[in-house]
């Protein structure tokens, strides 16, 4: 019996065939034919990066800079602020559950735009209202935008890196990645000055003006991206979350231990070291810096490692960075582990994005990266509050602190575990 014949026996569709919503619509390009002709311009990954820009530095990690100055202005508790980041941790849970089918259904990049749009508008909100309601609200708002953006600009850099050799995929997905540290650099320039000398309002008025630009030179490059496919593929799925299982624990814990150094650091250092406005504009902005460089240089070492071992090796970098301020005092510290820890927190994405992409069909892409996105979330939820509590003890938010070091530990030895995708 013939190929063709034993597919349409099994009610496959025909080779390059368009599936959408169970229904075969026509011939269609191959995904990776399609690529090739946007590999060469490295400006549309730096393009597609402003969701991570906008999702994770300027809606997440530039929280820390904001928050000494609303604590002391609304007197909020260490668990209040991080209730805060909790809000936008569950906000981004929903909307990495929710990526995979609005992907579907408008497509990948209207998904991003509107995301990112809508990401801007939430942050810069936040400087109209003091509010802890309100703002709980904006921060959901913010971190579900943000969850889809960033889930669809994956899914957009993940096809237009298709047909180049395979160890350039982490490198791509790295310069993806590394749009957050550009966030969180120009958060680092523009907000520590304006809240030293107006308040932090004006510093989520910055943010969301940082935001709309970057929203803008986003959608400057959509029109040079391919739309990720998403034909179904009938015998399977595309991925099994038995196999990732161990991916997706270590993801979660990851996003639980990171979180606490993200939403605490800044006020711990200036309560514990005495660091000024400038002083914490020096290290947000090297700890920005240090994402973006790294980029490159984490690149050809996860492709080279297999299994769970590039997660691994970047979660226990971002542990050893996180730990160094509690350890050793003092300027010299805190500016290695803001370089440490920059240097690697997004290099775990990036390791866990390539993983997915191995371990996945290309219709299922999305999806994968979904569902570990999902479980990041998951743990950005719980670690912000269990560290926010604990640092409300007789111990400080020291202690807090440590309980991310610990998390982060255990993270990276389970991603060890994970094994290597079959080659097929």
């Amino acid at each position: 019996m013939g190929t063709d014949q034993k597919r349409q026996d099994h009610g496959l569709p025909e080779p390059g065939s368009r599936v959408r919503d169970g229904l075969t619509t026509g011939p269609e390009t191959p995904l990776h034919e399609d690529a090739k002709q946007f590999l060469t311009p490295i400006w549309v990954i730096f393009g597609l990066s402003m969701g991570p820009a906008i999702a994770i530095g300027l809606a997440r990690f530039a929280y820390a800079l904001l928050l000494p100055s609303m604590r002391a202005d609304l007197g909020w508790s260490f668990a209040d602020s991080g209730a805060m980041n909790t809000a936008n941790a569950a906000g981004y849970l929903i909307g990495a559950l929710v990526a995979a089918h609005i992907g579907r259904r408008v497509g990948d990049k209207a998904a991003f735009l509107s995301g990112l749009l809508l990401t801007s508008a939430a942050i810069g909100a936040a400087g109209f209202t003091a509010n802890f309601t309100s703002l709980l609200l904006l921060r959901v708002v913010s971190g579900l935008a943000g969850a889809v953006a960033f889930v669809a600009g994956a899914g957009l850099t993940s096809a237009a890196a298709s047909g180049g050799s395979r160890s350039r995929v982490p490198t791509m997905l790295g310069i993806y990645s590394a749009g957050a540290g550009i966030g969180i650099t120009a958060s680092a320039l523009a907000v520590p000055p304006l809240v030293s000398d107006m308040g932090w309002r004006a510093g989520w008025l910055a943010l969301g003006a940082l935001g709309l630009a970057a929203t803008i030179c986003g959608s400057l490059v959509l029109s040079h991206t391919p739309e990720p496919s998403y034909r179904v593929h009938v015998a399977r799925g595309g991925w099994s979350a038995r196999f990732m299982a161990r991916k997706m624990v270590s993801f979660a814990l990851f996003g639980a231990g990171y979180i606490a150094y993200a939403t605490f650091i800044v006020a711990y250092l200036r309560t514990n070291d005495g660091f000024d406005s400038r002083s914490i504009a020096a290290f947000w902005a090297l700890l920005g810096l240090a994402a973006v460089v790294t980029a490159f240089a984490w690149g050809p070492i996860l492709a080279r490692l297999k299994g769970g071992w590039g997660a691994s090796a970047t979660i226990a970098t971002v542990a050893a960075g996180a730990a160094l301020p509690l350890i050793w005092h003092g300027p010299a510290s805190a500016y290695l582990s803001s370089i440490l820890f920059g240097g690697s927190v997004l290099a775990v994405i990036t390791a866990v994005t390539s993983f997915a992409r191995k371990a996945a069909k290309p219709h299922a892409w999305t999806a994968a990266i979904a569902a570990l996105t999902i479980a990041f979330g998951t743990g950005q939820c719980i670690g912000p509050l269990l560290s926010g509590a604990l640092s409300d003890g007789p111990n400080g938010v020291r202690a807090g602190l440590w309980l991310s070091v610990g998390i982060l530990a255990l993270a990276s030895v389970v991603a060890a575990f994970q094994p290597e995708p079959a080659a097929d």
